[in-house]
């Protein structure tokens, strides 16, 4: 029993030893950032219909006939079954502000993923005509999503080692291998451009473009501790 129990002890100061000695090696951490911008090449599109009345069973039948007036014309534009999706559905009482008086309101919410950028007039307009009255957002989104994080990462991991090569070289000492990497920052996305107020404006006086894409900024930041020879 006591030479197991030296055993053990032998074993536990080796690996103590071992984790000593690795701390103790001469290290360098810095933080590498990368970032790169691209054009979206869709667009996911919210959009409500609202009915309001004073029967809860006529308002309702009211607002599901317009939904499935736009779900048609969805259908017709191109759209496909599974780039649309009812994201919400309510109805209730509004009260007038008199008392006891109230109406009822039905709303439904949707969203439509848009593949082709260039019809996104067209189809917000006759989205318009079949009687959706809200926009809620446009969120533009790049199929190659994956494609660009992962080279953004690998420039972050370029521009840490980049950093510690400017630190070491006036100091005559080299980078060696990565010691421990994590990743410190999150992909950013742009911001939803709002859509709100666009049924005040009269088709007619509206811009032949009223779309801006913009571009879709991704960034990711890592810190990496590297061994110094």
């Amino acid at each position: 029993m006591r030479r197991v129990i030296v055993a053990i002890m032998l074993l536990s100061f080796g690996l103590f030893t071992q984790a000593q000695e690795v701390k103790s090696l001469p290290q360098i951490t810095v933080s590498g950032e990368g970032k790169m911008k691209v054009a979206p090449d869709y667009a996911v599109i919210s959009f409500g219909v609202e009915t309001q009345g004073k029967e809860a069973a006529a308002v309702k039948k009211t607002n599901d006939a317009t939904v499935d007036d736009v779900l048609r014309f969805l259908k017709k534009f191109g759209i496909a079954s599974n780039d649309m999706q009812t994201i919400g559905v309510h109805l209730g009482r509004i009260y007038t502000g008199e008392k006891n008086k109230f109406n009822y309101q039905a709303i439904q919410n949707l969203q439509v993923t848009l593949r082709d950028l260039k019809q996104y007039d067209a189809l917000v307009m006759g989205l318009v005509d079949q009687g959706i009255n809200t926009i809620s957002g446009v969120e533009f989104k790049a199929t190659k999503i994956e494609e660009y994080k992962t080279q953004v990462r690998k420039l972050a991991t370029q521009d840490a080692l980049k950093r510690a090569q400017d630190y070491t070289s006036p100091l005559q000492q080299k980078v060696g291998k990565a010691h421990q990497i994590s990743e410190t920052g999150s992909m950013l996305y742009p911001t939803l451009q709002r859509a709100e107020d666009f049924f005040a404006k009269e088709a007619d006086a509206m811009p032949q473009q009223t779309l801006a894409i913009g571009e879709i900024e991704i960034t990711a930041q890592v810190t990496i501790s590297f061994i110094l020879e």
